[in-house]
């Protein structure tokens, strides 16, 4: 056996739990248990096909090549305008890039830029990789808790406390993703506003569930509300969540042409650009109809219901209604310190969804994953059955606890 060790680098880093719980319902469902898995954060709607077949006219007219690093200029022209339609921000072609998927581009602009004592902002609860991300590009991870009181935001003291000279990021995400939280024109302008004190610090605004909203919600990104920030602020997004294309990898950002620059550097030695085929198939769809997202929504909306009223039935938990994305983080503090029929003390949010998955074959994520207990995140992007199945044994779960 070769005598193999990580680089302390990594070794910092912890594996994606979210992923993890996939694979963990995935090996079970295999060995025949039904188990339903509300783990992973992927829509189970199909790309729409109108978007497939650009992406089969793309490879019949031999599409297949290397691309221009930053994205083909079909692909930015329709970024580009996407971004002024949709968010009022004008960029120019060399503030646009492309990257494969959205996850590679939040983590490029962080080698891009990082320098090793340089510290990022990340309000927990927070999606898994902000953290990890941040280690790996040389930088310390600064976790900002919020609270459920108030809709799990970020509130403008707490960022005034936790900038420092040291700090180089802000990363934002509404809505957000465990909690499906989003911040209101008035609640984001209070961030800003302390962000315009402190011109050392950028911001990284992961937009990534702009189109999933809820009860007429207006979504609002940083530079948008606040135009001092533009020449700061990497807005970043992608057409994984919005348009189901998960599976084909394409993330995009605007953002300032120095940064967009050094971000291109670094695509450059290690992706190189993202699918040819992909990058055809994203500028069909940010230019193509946008009807069906209507109609996605209402059923998301509809699933986010249920789940939250079934939620507050089960004994021990409580959960708030989010305001968008297709996540619920619900708290289990009810739970923790009781006994499951199987015997088992729950300790802790983790220990509830080990047991949860074990007695009841509902795989969930624990909260702290996510930087914040004692919660759980269920995905609700999955059929109205499956959650009706999963919420009747998460009850069942719960009353059984003593």
């Amino acid at each position: 056996m070769v005598d193999f060790k990580v680089s302390q680098q990594l070794a910092r880093v912890k594996p994606s739990p979210t992923l993890a719980v996939s694979q963990k319902a995935r090996e079970l469902k295999a060995k025949g248990v039904d188990v339903i898995g509300l783990g992973a954060g992927e829509p189970d709607f199909d790309t729409p096909e109108f978007v497939k077949e650009a992406a089969i006219a793309a490879i019949r007219r031999g599409e297949t090549k290397y691309t221009a690093i930053d994205g083909i200029p079909p692909l930015k022209e329709a970024i580009r305008k996407k971004f002024k339609r949709d968010n009022d921000l004008d960029y120019g072609a060399s503030q646009v890039t492309v990257s494969t998927g959205g996850k590679y581009m939040l983590y490029a602009a962080l080698l891009a830029s990082l320098n090793p004592g340089d510290e990022v902002i990340i309000p927990a609860p927070y999606w898994v990789s902000y953290p990890d991300m941040t280690l790996l590009a040389g930088g310390v991870p600064v976790i900002v808790e919020t609270k459920e009181e108030d809709g799990f935001r970020l509130q403008a003291e707490a960022l005034a406390s936790a900038i420092t000279d040291k700090t180089k990021w802000l990363i934002f995400n509404s809505p957000s993703n465990p909690t499906g939280s989003a911040y209101s024109r008035a609640q984001m302008q209070a961030l800003t506003d302390v962000l315009v004190e402190h011109p050392q610090v950028f911001v990284m605004s992961d937009d990534m569930y702009e189109h999933i909203l809820y009860d007429d919600f207006e979504f609002l990104t940083p530079a948008q509300v606040e135009p001092k920030l533009y020449n700061r602020t990497l807005t970043v997004n992608g057409a994984s969540k919005a348009y189901a294309m998960t599976g084909w990898r394409i993330g995009y950002a605007g953002g300032p042409e120095p940064l967009i620059k050094a971000i291109n550097k670094v695509l450059s030695q290690t992706t190189s650009n993202a699918s040819s085929i992909s990058q055809w198939a994203v500028a069909a769809a940010l230019d193509g109809r946008q009807d069906f997202l209507i109609e996605r929504n209402k059923a998301f909306k509809a699933r986010r219901d249920m789940v939250v009223e079934m939620l507050n039935e089960a004994e021990g938990i409580s959960c708030r209604k989010p305001e968008g994305a297709f996540y619920v983080y619900p708290s289990c503090a009810g739970c923790i310190g009781k006994i499951t029929k199987g015997g088992r003390k729950i300790e802790n949010d983790e220990d509830f969804a080990a047991v949860l998955l074990e007695e009841e074959a509902v795989a969930v994520v624990f909260g702290a994953a996510f930087g914040l207990s004692p919660y759980f995140r269920i995905s609700y992007a999955t059929s109205d059955s499956l959650l009706k199945r999963a919420c009747e044994r998460i009850q069942k779960f719960c009353a059984g606890l003593h």
